[in-house]
C-alpha cells in the first residue's frame, strides 16, 4: 500500500514544475520579479516536502517515549484496571511445557520448565495509534503494570511465581504475558509397577488473593502446548490436559486451572541393569541343586546369591519412596527370591546331611523312604535306576554253615588234620563276615547318597517351575499393560 504522504509530495512537485515551466514560457521584462517568485516557490516546496516526509527512527523513539509518559504518568500497578468496582477481569490462562527435567520418586517431586500464557484487558493502557505515529504495540516490564497474581498452589520449593519478563501491550488494552518458570511440584508417586509404572502428576494454578468476582481465570486451550518440548531420557509424556475448577472458601470461590501430566517411565535402563540380573540370580539358585553334595560349593553359591540380592534390594530402596502404601513388584520379587535362596540353603544343608549318612551314624533306612526315594521318584524324575541292596541273601549264614558236619568214618584216620582244617575254616569265615559287613556298610552309604541325589533333583525341578512361573506371572501382565499404552501424536497448539 502506497504512503499518502509520498503521493502528496509527488503531486506538489509535479504542480510546482508545471507552474515554473509556464512562467518561463510567458517571459517578460521583469526578470528579477520572476526570479524572486521562483525562489519563493522552491523554498515553499522544500518546506512542504520536509514537513511531509516519512519520520525517521528518532521520531518513532520520541513518539514511543511520549506514549510511555502518557500511559504511566498516573498509572498505579496495585489497582485493578477496571471501570467499575464490581467489574470482573477475565484472564485467559494456558501452559506450554519446554522440558520435563526430573521426577524424584524419593521426595515425590516433578521438576518442569514451563511457559505460563496469560492474557487480559487493561482499561488504563489504551491509546490512539494515529496520535503516536501508528504505534500499536509496546513491550512493558511486567513489574510496571498490574498483573493477575497467578501462582502454582502445589509448589514444593517456595517459588510460587514465574520470572519477571516483559509483557506485550496492544493499543486496545489487551496484554499478553508469557513468563517462563521452573517449578518443583508435588506429585504422588505410585511405584507398584516399577519400572513399568505410569504416573499422573498435576499442577494447579490460581490467583493468590483475588476471588472469582474480581479475577476470572479461563482455560485458553484444553491441551498443554508441547511445540517446543525437549524429550526426557527416562520419562515420556503420554497425555497433558487441563481443566477449570473452583476452590471454595466458605461463600467465596476461587477459580483454578489444573493441568494433569500422565507420564510413562522408559524401562530399558532398569530392565538391563536391575531386572535381568535379578532373574539371573534367581536361576543361579536353581543351579545349586545341580552341584554334587560331596563338595563345599553348594553353600558358597547360595550365600553369594543371597548377598547379591541384598545389594539389589538396597539399590531399589534408594530409588523408591519409603512408603508402606505401595510396594513395588520388583521389590516383592527380590524378597521372594531371597526367601527362595534361604530355603535352598536349608534344603542344601539337609541334603548334605543325608549324603554323609552311614550305618554307624544313623539307623537303617525306613521302608517307606526306601520305597519312595529308591523306587518311585527315580522313575518319575527319569533318573538311572538304583538297585536296592537291602534284599541280599544270607551269604553270611551260608558261610557260617561252612565247616565239617560231624565226623565221617573216612576222616577218622585224619583226626590229626581236623584241627588245622577247622582253624583254616574259622579264618575264612572271619574274613568273609568282615567283607560282607564292609559291603553292607558301603551299600548303606551309597543308598543314602542316592537319596540325597533324588532330593536335589526334586527341588531342582520344583524351584525351576516356581521361578519360571513366578517371573512370568509377575512381569508379563505388567509389560503387556505398559506396552499397550498409546502415546498420542499431539504436539500442542500451533497458534
Amino acid at each position: 500500500m502506497t504512503d499518502p504522504r509520498g503521493r502528496t509530495i509527488k503531486v506538489v512537485l509535479r504542480e510546482t514544475g508545471a507552474f515554473i515551466d509556464m512562467m518561463l514560457r510567458a517571459g517578460g521584462a521583469d526578470t528579477s520579479g520572476t526570479s524572486l517568485l521562483l525562489m519563493l516557490l522552491l523554498f515553499s516546496c522544500h518546506h512542504l516536502c520536509h514537513s511531509l516526509r516519512v519520520p525517521n527512527l528518532s521520531s518513532y523513539a520520541k513518539a514511543e517515549d511520549k506514549l510511555f509518559k502518557y500511559l504511566f504518568s498516573n498509572y498505579q500497578k496495585w489497582v485493578r484496571p477496571v471501570e467499575y468496582l464490581n467489574q470482573t477481569i477475565s484472564v485467559k490462562f494456558g501452559l506450554a511445557i519446554s522440558q520435563l527435567v526430573d521426577v524424584d520418586e524419593k521426595n515425590q517431586l516433578m521438576t518442569t520448565n514451563v511457559w505460563m500464557k496469560q492474557e487480559w484487558m487493561d482499561m488504563k493502557l489504551r491509546w490512539n495509534p494515529e496520535e503516536y505515529l501508528g504505534i500499536t504495540t509496546v513491550r512493558v516490564p511486567s513489574d510496571r503494570i498490574w498483573s493477575p497474581d497467578v501462582v502454582l498452589y502445589d509448589n514444593s520449593d517456595g517459588r510460587f511465581e514465574g520470572t519477571v519478563t516483559k509483557a506485550v501491550v496492544k493499543y486496545d488494552g489487551t496484554i499478553t504475558w508469557t513468563p517462563p518458570a521452573n517449578y518443583k511440584s508435588a506429585c504422588t508417586i505410585d511405584v507398584t509397577f516399577f519400572p513399568f509404572d505410569l504416573q499422573n502428576c498435576s499442577m494447579k494454578f490460581g490467583s493468590w488473593t483475588y476471588d472469582g468476582s474480581q479475577v476470572d481465570i479461563t482455560l485458553e486451550d484444553f491441551h498443554v502446548d508441547k511445540q517446543d518440548y525437549f524429550d526426557n531420557g527416562e520419562w515420556e509424556i503420554v497425555k497433558a490436559t487441563g481443566s477449570r475448577g473452583l476452590r471454595t472458601d466458605g461463600s467465596i470461590s476461587y477459580p483454578t486451572i489444573t493441568y494433569f501430566f500422565v507420564i510413562r517411565r522408559l524401562p530399558l535402563f532398569y530392565t538391563l541393569f536391575l531386572i535381568i540380573p535379578c532373574i539371573g540370580l534367581s536361576f543361579l539358585t536353581i543351579l545349586v541343586f545341580y552341584l554334587p553334595s560331596n563338595g563345599g560349593e553348594k553353600i558358597s553359591l547360595c550365600t553369594s546369591v543371597l548377598v547379591s540380592l541384598t545389594v539389589f534390594l538396597l539399590v531399589i530402596e534408594e530409588i523408591i519412596p519409603s512408603s508402606s502404601k505401595a510396594i513395588p513388584l520388583i521389590g516383592e520379587y527380590l524378597v521372594f527370591t531371597m526367601i527362595f535362596v534361604t530355603l535352598s540353603i536349608v534344603i542344601t544343608v539337609f541334603a548334605i546331611n543325608i549324603h554323609h549318612r552311614s550305618s554307624s551314624t544313623h539307623h537303617g533306612m525306613a521302608p517307606w523312604v526306601r520305597r519312595i526315594f529308591l523306587h518311585r521318584l527315580p522313575k518319575v524324575l527319569c533318573m538311572r535306576s538304583h538297585v536296592d541292596r537291602y534284599a541280599t541273601s544270607g551269604v553270611a549264614g551260608t558261610i557260617g554253615t561252612l565247616g565239617l558236619k560231624g565226623s565221617s568214618p573216612e576222616l577218622t584216620p585224619l583226626l590229626d588234620k581236623r584241627q588245622r582244617i577247622e582253624a583254616a575254616l574259622d579264618s575264612i569265615r572271619y574274613i568273609t563276615m568282615h567283607v560282607v559287613k564292609e559291603n553292607e556298610v558301603r551299600e548303606v552309604v551309597q543308598d543314602w547318597k542316592y537319596v540325597a541325589q533324588v532330593l536335589d533333583r526334586v527341588f531342582l525341578w520344583a524351584f525351576l517351575l516356581v521361578s519360571v512361573l513366578g517371573s512370568a506371572l509377575l512381569f508379563i501382565p505388567v509389560i503387556y499393560k505398559w506396552a499397550s499404552i498409546v502415546v498420542p501424536d499431539y504436539t500442542g497448539s500451533t497458534l
